[in-house]
C-alpha cells in the first residue's frame, strides 16, 4: 500500500509540473492565503535551498490555504501537525510522502486537551476563549469537542528532525502562536524561515495585529522579510546576510 501511496504521489507531482510547462514555464501556482508560499519560495531561492524540509503547525488542509504544498509538489517532505481527525486523514491520503500527525501542539508537558471543532474548520482551536470568541457573532459554531493528544515542538523537531532541524516552519494555530514560540528552543534549533499567522480573527475592521510575535521574532535574531497582513514571514538575519549572490 505504501509503495502505491509513494507513486501515486508521484504521478501527481509530474501532472502538475506537466501543466506549468504546457501553460507557462515559469508559472507557480500559490496554495497560501495570500501567496506567502511564493514569498518563501523567493527567499528559499535566494538561500540557494529550492526544496527545504518543513513543519507544518495547524496544516488545515492538504492543499487549500496551505504554505507547504507548493513545496511539495517541487519534491519537498516534512512533517504535518493537524489536530482535526478528518482533516488529517485528508492531508495523509493525499500527501503520503510527508508524516502527519494527529496530534496538537503543547506549551508543557500536558499530554491532552480539549479541542473544539467549528463549522469553518480553518477557525479549528485549543482555545476556549477563541472558540467562544467565534460563535459571539453568530455566524459560527462549534460543531464538537474531542480530547485530543498533545506534542511539543521539541519532541517533533527530535523525533523527525535530527539534527538541524526543518528549514521552514509555518504557524497557524488560532490563538495559541505566541505560546508555543516562546516553547521554542531557538539555541538548539534555528529554522532558516518561518511563516506566522499574525491577524486575530474578527469581525471587519475589528482584527487586531498581533505585534508582539513580530517583536518576539525581532528579538530571536530573525528579520521581517514580508507581511500579508494575515500572516509575517521571517528569515534568519544572519543566514540572510550571509547568503551567496545569485
Amino acid at each position: 500500500m505504501k509503495a502505491f501511496d509513494r507513486l501515486l504521489a508521484q504521478l501527481r507531482k509530474l501532472y502538475h509540473r506537466g501543466i506549468r510547462k504546457l501553460f507557462n514555464y515559469h508559472y507557480n501556482p500559490s496554495f497560501s492565503q495570500s501567496g506567502e508560499d511564493m514569498i518563501v519560495r523567493s527567499l528559499f531561492t535566494s538561500l540557494q535551498k529550492p526544496t527545504p524540509t518543513y513543519l507544518d503547525l495547524g496544516a488545515h488542509h492538504p492543499t487549500y490555504f496551505s504554505n507547504t504544498f507548493h513545496f511539495y509538489q517541487l519534491g519537498s517532505t516534512g512533517v504535518c501537525v493537524e489536530p482535526d481527525p478528518e482533516l488529517a486523514r485528508r492531508i495523509k491520503a493525499y500527501r503520503p510522502l510527508d508524516i502527519t500527525l494527529n496530534a496538537g501542539i503543547s506549551d508543557t508537558q500536558s499530554s491532552t486537551a480539549r479541542f473544539y471543532v467549528m463549522s469553518n474548520p480553518t477557525l479549528n482551536t485549543f482555545s476556549a476563549t477563541e472558540a467562544e470568541k467565534y460563535t459571539k457573532d453568530g455566524l459560527h459554531q462549534i460543531v464538537k469537542e474531542i480530547e485530543m493528544p498533545l506534542i511539543t515542538v521539541d519532541e517533533i523537531i527530535a523525533r523527525h528532525f535530527p539534527g538541524s532541524g526543518p528549514d521552514f516552519v509555518s504557524l497557524d494555530i488560532e490563538g495559541w502562536e505566541m505560546k508555543i514560540l516562546s516553547s521554542f528552543n531557538f539555541a538548539a534549533c534555528r529554522p532558516a524561515v518561518f511563516c506566522i499567522e499574525t491577524l486575530t480573527y474578527s469581525l471587519p475592521g475589528q482584527e487586531r495585529k498581533l505585534t508582539e510575535i513580530v517583536d518576539f521574532m525581532l528579538e530571536k535574531g530573525y528579520i521581517l522579510y514580508a507581511d500579508t497582513y494575515i500572516n509575517s514571514i521571517f528569515v534568519d538575519k544572519k543566514l540572510w546576510e550571509g547568503r551567496k549572490p545569485c
